[in-house]
């Protein structure tokens, strides 16, 4: 059973392996972080993040500083795809930013049918207060008499 879990990527619950959805290749065990088994391309932010003033001329240009922020983009081995990207200070290690429980994960999976794609557009967009307005919640929201 393969679980999807970001636009980019899937868990195989019974080889406990992440994988890129992309392109099916198997990346690392699924109880380590996904980013282990990706290729990383530390950015300088100013390739990103263009200075606004000429750096000649100005010490503060509207660019992130290279000894203050770090890009790192994460891709795919097999295939190249971007997985991820995330915004640290130098020195600091990828974070772990999805940490599941496989075993619960697996429980939770075993009878249910395995889900290809994700669906889209399924659910009509629900309205911050739909909830409220259709229970009758005791006030009236600062309506006057």
């Amino acid at each position: 059973m393969k679980v999807l879990i970001t636009e980019n990527l899937r868990i195989d619950l019974e080889k406990e392996l992440w994988e890129c959805r992309h392109c099916d290749a198997a990346l690392v065990s699924a109880r380590d972080n996904y980013k282990r088994g990706l290729l990383v391309y530390d950015r300088d932010p100013r390739e990103i993040h263009k200075p606004l003033l000429d750096p000649s001329k100005y010490k503060l240009t509207y660019s992130p500083d290279p000894q203050w922020c770090r890009i790192l983009e994460y891709y795919c081995p097999q295939c190249g795809s971007m997985i991820e990207t995330e915004y640290l200070p130098p020195g600091h290690p990828p974070v772990r930013d999805i940490d599941l429980d496989i075993d619960a994960l697996k429980a939770q999976w075993r009878s249910r049918d395995e889900v290809l794609e994700a669906p889209v557009g399924t659910d009509p967009p629900r309205r911050l207060h739909d909830h409220d307005h259709a229970h009758g919640h005791g006030h009236d929201h600062g309506a006057r008499k």
